[in-house]
C-alpha cells in the first residue's frame, strides 16, 4: 500500500511539472497601423503597439521590390525605427513582425509599406523680386537660391502689397493651409492647383509645387517680411512620384518572405 501511494504521488508530481513547463508556441499577432515618413536619406517607420502580454520586440524588414527577398535590418522594442541606410530617390518596401519571449514570431504586417526618401532643406531665404532679383527664386532640382528668371527656378517671391509665392505658367502651386510641421503633408494633391499660379505667403502654411519637369516639392513658410520669406522645403527626386511622406498598399494573401540574419548587409 505504501509503495502504491509513493507511485501515485510521483505520477501527480510529473504531470504537474509537465503542465508547469508547457511550451508556448503561439506567436503574437502581426503588427498593424504601419506607416512611414519620408526623410532626407532616411525613412522613419511607425506602427501600433502589439497587445500580446508576452511581447518582447519587433523585427523590421526591407526589400527593393514588392516581390523581392526581404532582409532583416533591425530589431527594436519600441514602435518606431529610422532606416538610415535609405537613399534619396530609391523606393523601399517595409514590413514589421512581432515576437514574444519564447521567440515565437508573427507573420509580416498585412500592409506592404513603401517609401521613397527625398532631400529636404531648412531656413532658406529668398528675396522679393523688386529688392534683390538675383536671389528671389529657388530651384528644387539644384537645391539653390536663384534669379527668378533662371531656367532652374521653380518658385519666386513678390511683394506688391501682398506677399506671394509665385510659379511660372508651366508649374503649379497649391496652398495646403496651416500645418504644424513640414511632414504633415503626406503627398501631392491631384487637383486644386492655383489658377493664378501664385499663393499668398502666410507663416505656418505649407505649399505643394508641381514642377515643369514632373517632380513634386513642398515648402513651409517660417517668416514673411516686406523684403524676403524664410522657409523649409522637401523635394521628391523620383519623377512623377507624388509621395512626399507616406505610401501604403495591400499585401493581400502574402506570406512571410524568406529571411536573412539580423546582421545581413543590405
Amino acid at each position: 500500500m505504501k509503495s502504491l501511494l509513493i507511485l501515485l504521488a510521483t505520477f501527480i508530481f510529473i504531470v504537474g511539472c509537465e503542465k508547469e513547463f508547457e511550451v508556448d508556441t503561439t506567436p503574437p499577432p502581426s503588427p498593424q497601423g504601419i506607416k512611414t515618413i519620408s526623410l532626407d536619406n532616411a525613412v522613419e517607420i511607425q506602427w501600433l503597439p502589439s497587445q500580446a502580454d508576452d511581447l518582447e520586440g519587433y523585427n523590421i524588414w526591407v526589400s527593393a521590390t514588392y516581390e523581392g527577398r526581404y532582409q532583416l535590418i533591425s530589431t527594436v522594442e519600441t514602435t518606431h525605427f529610422v532606416d538610415l541606410g535609405a537613399i534619396n530617390g530609391n523606393t523601399y518596401y517595409y514590413a514589421v513582425s512581432a515576437f514574444d519571449y519564447h521567440k515565437n514570431e508573427s507573420e509580416l504586417s498585412k500592409e506592404v509599406i513603401f517609401d521613397t526618401p527625398r532631400p529636404e532643406g531648412y531656413g532658406v531665404i529668398i528675396a522679393d523680386t523688386s529688392s534683390l532679383r538675383s536671389s528671389s527664386g529657388y530651384g528644387f532640382g539644384v537645391y539653390s537660391v536663384l534669379d527668378c528668371y533662371s531656367l532652374n527656378t521653380d518658385i519666386f517671391f513678390t511683394n506688391n502689397g501682398t506677399p506671394r509665392i509665385r510659379v511660372w505658367s508651366d508649374t503649379d502651386i497649391q496652398d495646403m493651409g496651416y500645418t504644424s510641421s513640414l511632414d504633415e503633408i503626406s503627398s501631392s494633391p491631384q487637383q486644386g492647383w492655383s489658377p493664378s499660379k501664385s499663393a499668398e505667403a502666410i507663416v505656418g502654411h505649407t505649399y505643394v509645387i508641381w514642377t515643369v519637369d514632373n517632380h513634386y516639392a513642398k515648402v513651409r513658410v517660417l517668416e514673411v517680411t516686406t523684403h524676403y520669406i524664410l522657409f523649409d522645403w522637401a523635394y521628391q527626386t523620383a519623377v512623377s512620384n507624388p509621395e512626399l511622406k507616406l505610401g501604403i498598399k495591400s499585401r493581400t494573401g502574402k506570406r512571410l518572405p524568406e529571411r536573412l540574419h539580423i546582421n545581413s548587409s543590405r
